[in-house]
C-alpha cells in the first residue's frame, strides 16, 4: 500500500444533503476504499451536521490519483466538489500568496466602512429621537 499522504483524498464544498453512504458511492469505482471520515459538527447549534468536507484514502496512489482526475470540479447537489491530495496546500494558497491577504484586507476594509455606517445612522436617529423628545406638545 502507498504511504497514506499519497492515497488520502480531501473532498471539500460537500453539500449538506450529501451523505457518507452517497461519497462512498461516487468514490467506488475509482478503486478499493480503506477508510473514509466524514466530518460533523460536534458542538453548538450545528451540531451533528456535516462540515462541508470529508477524507477518503484509497489502497493506491494511482486509484486516489484517477478518483481526483475524475471527480474534481463534478457536481454533487448543485455544487462543484473540491477533490486534492490531503497533503496538498490549498491551490490559492499556492498559486498567488497575496490573493488571501488582499481578500481579507479588503473584508477588513468593507467591514469597517459597514460598521461606520451603522454607527452613522444610529448616531442620526439618536439625535432624531432627541429633538422629537424635545418639542413641546401641544394639548
Amino acid at each position: 500500500m502507498d504511504s497514506e499522504s499519497e492515497s488520502r483524498l480531501y473532498i471539500g464544498n460537500l453539500d449538506h444533503r450529501v451523505t457518507e453512504s452517497n461519497l462512498i458511492k461516487m468514490f467506488t469505482p475509482f478503486g478499493k476504499i480503506v477508510s473514509e471520515d466524514f466530518l460533523w459538527h460536534t458542538q453548538g447549534p450545528k451540531r451533528g451536521v456535516p462540515r462541508g468536507y470529508a477524507f477518503i484514502q484509497f489502497c493506491t496512489n494511482k486509484e486516489a490519483k484517477e478518483a481526483k482526475i475524475n471527480m474534481n470540479g463534478r457536481m454533487a447537489c448543485g455544487r462543484p466538489l473540491v477533490v486534492r491530495f490531503a497533503s496538498e496546500k490549498n491551490i490559492r494558497e499556492v498559486k498567488n500568496p497575496t490573493i488571501g491577504a488582499s481578500c481579507s484586507s479588503n473584508y477588513s476594509t468593507n467591514r469597517v466602512k459597514t460598521i461606520a455606517a451603522i454607527k452613522s445612522k444610529l448616531r442620526s436617529l439618536e439625535e432624531e429621537e432627541n429633538k422629537n423628545s424635545k418639542k413641546p406638545k401641544n394639548s
